[in-house]
């Protein structure tokens, strides 16, 4: 019985550290991201998505976003920002205008993009749409020159 609970805690644990882990941070603020990632040496990610209503965003963080590659990649080597449009839940003002500011800025016509800039707002490249199951980190990877993270082990599709 002893060992029987001891295994439990132990699983527990286990998945209480993997749960927390996995959790990415995504900023609505991008002077604040860029001042992180300057900080951290790293690059930024801009997210442009309609979080509730675009069927290839949700895909894209189902797919991509969420996996554990994506994931130790982007801990590594990127900060996030999500710039989104919902439409059935309402963003704070400031949010919803700071969006907007960005979207005109990098000239956004669709969703999903992402667009990735050095710490001091440099654009090294983007990605427009889903191109079949979505971008993945080796296309990231391609538009962020000092990154190297590991070799994908499996597909994302």
């Amino acid at each position: 019985m002893k060992r029987l609970l001891s295994n439990l805690l132990a699983g527990c644990a286990a998945l209480c550290l993997t749960a927390g882990a996995a959790e990415l941070k995504w900023h609505t603020d991008l002077a604040k991201a860029q001042a992180l990632a300057k900080a951290e040496n790293k690059k930024v990610l801009i997210n442009f998505t309609g979080s509730d209503w675009c069927g290839f965003c949700i895909k894209l963080h189902k797919e991509v976003f969420a996996t554990p590659e994506f994931q130790e990649f982007a801990g590594k080597n990127l900060v996030l920002v999500e710039a989104d449009f919902p439409r059935s839940k309402t963003l704070p003002a400031e949010v919803k205008a700071a969006n907007e500011k960005l979207k005109d800025q990098h000239k956004v016509r669709g969703y999903p993009t992402l667009v990735i800039l050095d710490s001091q707002g440099k654009k090294l490249g983007d990605i427009v749409g889903t191109a079949g199951a979505g971008p993945r980190p080796s296309s990231i990877r391609s538009r962020t020159p000092k990154a190297e993270p590991p070799a994908p082990t499996h597909s994302l599709r």
